[in-house]
């Protein structure tokens, strides 16, 4: 027990970290935009306003504005009638987003095919229940585009991206159109394409989507679900068998 005349402990205080006036501005912003508050288009006070409104300096504004535009949060247009304008992320965001993570992680081309497995026979059983007839016509459109493809890889590989969309977008689910979007292009950009994409895997992989897009017209969920995981299975298995690369290299895909 301490005497009468002990000198008291002095306390102690953690370094505080103190957020910059350009973060705080932005995360106000932000919430706002992703609140609903701002809506898309919304044009954002003038710079000069702004600084008058907050009480912040020109360049902390600018700062702020910054770190928006880099977010895609908001869309800075020059010129007359410009300025910033409210920009509400959408599901190309998404797919932008996660591509960048698989690129600049360089994910492992094992793990981009097991997510694919995972996600995109869910797709196809939404697919199943909730496509329009718009969405069979997108369907049967990029199933065209595959087949005449011919020998002509590059063609037949954006036909076939298209197609596999097409399938995400019929199932209605945002994140997982953003999702399989971003797997799709990171995939066929990381697989030898010249080694890979030979007359049999042609041919087979235009029987496979002839016979999911007859699941999901005929609105067969179980089908579609099983027909889709046999396809993009059997993808994988084939495309480790002939590229031996374990990575998605930090190129860019061809058109």
């Amino acid at each position: 027990m301490p005497s009468a005349h002990s000198t008291p402990r002095t306390p102690r205080f953690d370094t505080l970290t103190v957020p910059k006036a350009s973060d705080v501005l932005a995360s106000e912003v932000r919430e706002r935009i992703l609140s609903g508050e701002l809506a898309e288009g919304t044009p954002l006070p003038p710079e000069r306003q702004l600084v008058e409104q907050t009480g912040l300096s020109r360049a902390t504004v600018r700062e702020a504005l910054r770190i928006l535009e880099v977010e895609r949060l908001v869309e800075i247009r020059p010129g007359r009638g410009g300025g910033a304008f409210v920009h509400r992320p959408g599901r190309e965001s998404l797919a932008n987003t996660v591509q960048l993570v698989i690129r600049g992680q360089q994910i492992r081309l094992e793990a981009l095919h097991e997510t694919r497995e995972a996600i995109e026979p869910a797709c196809a059983a939404l697919a199943a229940g909730r496509r329009t007839e718009q969405d069979l016509a997108d369907l049967d459109a990029a199933h065209a585009e595959l087949v005449g493809a011919g020998d002509d890889i590059r063609r037949f590989l954006r036909a076939n991206v298209r197609w596999h969309n097409a399938v995400a977008r019929a199932g209605g689910n945002e994140l997982l159109i953003g999702f399989l979007s971003a797997l799709s292009e990171s995939i066929y950009a990381a697989t030898n394409l010249e080694r890979f994409m030979d007359a049999r895997i042609r041919e087979v992989t235009a029987q496979a989507h002839a016979k999911i897009t007859e699941a999901v017209r005929s609105g067969d969920a179980a089908a579609a679900r099983r027909r889709m995981s046999r396809h993009v299975c059997g993808f994988a298995r084939a495309a480790s068998e002939v590229d031996g690369r374990e990575r998605v290299e930090l190129t860019e895909p061809e058109d």
